[in-house]
């Protein structure tokens, strides 16, 4: 069934005037695929186009010679039936310059394949980094936007493999262009009509195969959202970390048929076009044949009246033919050309995504020991009406703790968001030191703070990896991994593991070992502790898949250790916020309670009342 968003995604052929204009006016990413090919590798670069120029001069060469080869035959016939003696050198001469010609027609085509082969694998590299560079600067707000992910995933998946089909084809053409121009000058001597007759029969399927390229451009960008939702549900169905509850709750056949029915729509627009595109190529690709056997009758007639000799009508006869193919494979590279470059715009359009500088150059604050101030902080996510902050002010001295408590989604992690810079305030500021936090150097400031989100990452890595990531600095010292790992209670389980810390976690590759959630937990609190610079710890529900023993064992630690620094702990448990200096109860983004624990016990609001009822449960 036709999908009408299709329709309606596809527009409507620009007027006349401004169709050409449409049409050379993508092939400007040509020249930037060119520059991209030529910085991959210079000298690779330059050996196709040596060999392009081999294999498009020599056609004509290998054609001109067939007709020697024909002409000294009929002269040898002839000089044999009046003398009875054959020159047979006249002839094999020519035979073995054209075995010469063909032989370097055949070891430049291998040329071309041999680097096209590696130019693919080192352009795939290339690309691919700099996709993956740019991720790098853009901001978590990008990567949150739906709109913006389109434009990755249409970039990743055909933007890596498209600069080299552009170069390949553009060498084709010049390849092409140089056996036409070769031909050309071999025709014009038959005559100029014959040239004429060979544009008419390959214009036709150029234009049908240009028109049906844009729209399967088209059809590309329109389905990048139901590409995404394939490639998740193949995650959904075939990850360990989400397997175990699709079968659990018998998900398998719903998502799989989801999943069927968006291939069965996509499809289905695919056939249309496909059918569309073959039919319409078929019936137009007729006319080339019919001109190119009018050509050939032309030719026929020429030679039986004698104006042509059979050594001429053999060489006409294969340059009319190899003409028509160099063409043809012109024409056909500007339309493949026209639709890399099409596909290129995906890749230039997320590659010059605007990105905000990072202006901030300091590195202490110009009131160093004064802390962490919030100053009347609002945030509204992108998209959103409805601001997630409104109006938060604190202050956080060295040495102090500060416990945010409230359900979820009032705003407590968001708040840590603006902390570490992964966002910035709508309104207010945020001040380290004195300094407002975009004036600092993005990683000075982060080096500050050690962080462990409720979604921290378990990385399909060794463990002492794992932990090395929480400071690049010391990523494999192991001396850091064993304090870290000490300090965050995962030195036990650790050791009787079957390589250590060099053991391989998760299940992704050869030898992994899965672990429970409560070590999940104890590697990424440990990863946090490799940051040794950071004065900043904070903690986003840091021991909720722990047992009560390995709870009090990490928060006694962190007592002990956190004297000179600033703390931010987030936790739905209320035995881990009372030892806090301060309290913060956080509901709808606002600050609704503030105080120590006996204050606002004495208060007896929000914060009394969760007290109570969670201290009742343990009764």
């Amino acid at each position: 069934m036709s999908s009408p968003h299709l329709r309606r995604a596809i527009p409507a052929p620009p007027a006349n005037g401004n169709r050409l204009n449409a049409f050379f006016g993508v092939f400007r990413y040509s020249h930037r695929a060119l520059t991209l090919v030529w910085q991959t590798s210079r000298s690779l670069t330059l050996g196709l186009a040596a060999c392009t120029l081999v294999a498009g001069v020599l056609p004509a060469v290998a054609a001109w010679i067939g007709q020697l080869i024909v002409d000294a035959v009929v002269a040898a016939m002839v000089d044999h039936g009046e003398t009875g003696r054959v020159d047979w050198w006249p002839v094999l001469r020519y035979v073995l310059a054209e075995a010469g010609v063909i032989a370097v027609i055949a070891l430049a085509q291998r040329g071309l394949s041999a680097q096209q082969s590696l130019l693919r694998a080192l352009l795939g590299q290339k690309v691919n980094v700099m996709i993956l560079e740019k991720a790098g600067t853009l901001t978590l707000a990008q990567f949150e936007d739906s709109e913006f992910y389109d434009k990755l995933t249409r970039a990743r998946r055909e933007a890596s493999i498209r600069p080299l089909g552009l170069v390949n084809k553009t060498f084709s053409l010049a390849q092409n262009a140089i056996s036409l121009a070769s031909f050309g000058v071999l025709l014009v001597q038959f005559s100029p009509w014959a040239i004429l007759i060979l544009v008419i029969g390959a214009l036709p399927v150029f234009v049908s195969e240009a028109k049906f390229s844009g729209d399967a451009f088209q059809l590309f960008r329109w389905r990048s959202p139901q590409t995404r939702m394939q490639m998740y549900l193949e995650t959904v169905l075939a990850r360990e970390d989400s397997i175990k509850e699709v079968k659990l709750f018998g998900l398998e056949p719903l998502l799989l048929d989801r999943y069927r029915r968006i291939f069965d729509t996509l499809y289905g627009e695919d056939r249309r076009l496909t059918l569309r595109r073959e039919t319409w190529g078929f019936l137009l690709g007729l006319l080339g044949t019919l001109a190119f056997y009018g050509a050939y009758a032309w030719v026929v007639v020429e030679t039986v009246t004698g104006q042509l000799t059979l050594g001429e009508m053999t060489m006409y006869l294969m340059v009319f033919k190899q003409g028509q193919a160099a063409l043809s494979a012109s024409l056909t590279s500007i339309s493949g050309m026209y639709e890399d470059n099409l596909y290129l715009s995906n890749l230039y359009e997320y590659l010059e995504q605007p990105v905000d500088a990072e202006s901030g150059t300091r590195t202490t604050g110009a009131r160093p020991g004064d802390g962490i101030r919030f100053e009347n902080v609002s945030f509204t996510y992108p998209g959103a009406e409805k601001p997630a902050l409104s109006g938060i002010s604190l202050h956080l001295r060295p040495g102090g703790s500060l416990a945010l408590v409230g359900a979820n989604g009032s705003g407590k992690t968001t708040l840590i968001k603006l902390l570490t810079r992964l966002y910035a305030p709508s309104e207010g500021r945020i001040l380290l030191d004195g300094s407002d936090l975009r004036d600092w150097d993005i990683q000075a400031l982060r080096r500050r703070i050690g962080v462990i989100f409720q979604d921290f990452v378990r990385y399909q890595l060794k463990v002492g990896e794992n932990l090395g990531a929480g400071d690049v600095a010391a990523f494999a010292d192991e001396a850091r991994w064993r304090e870290a790992a000490r300090r965050g209670l995962a030195d036990d389980f650790i050791t009787d593991m079957p390589g250590g810390y060099h053991t391989q976690l998760g299940r992704w590759f050869k030898g992994g070992q899965e672990l429970s959630g409560g070590q999940w937990q104890k590697i990424a609190l440990s990863r946090a502790y490799m940051r040794e610079s950071a004065d900043i710890l904070v903690l986003d529900e840091p021991t909720a898949a722990m047992d009560a023993a390995a709870e009090a064992a990490v928060f006694a630690d962190f007592r002990e250790h956190s004297h000179d620094k600033m703390t931010i702990l987030i936790s739905h448990r209320f035995s881990t916020v009372r030892a806090a200096d301060q309290i913060l109860v956080v509901d709808g983004g606002r600050i609704l309670e503030r105080g120590d624990h006996d204050s606002l016990m004495a208060a007896d609001g929000r914060y009394a009342r969760l007290f109570r009822l969670q201290a009742e449960g343990y009764r």
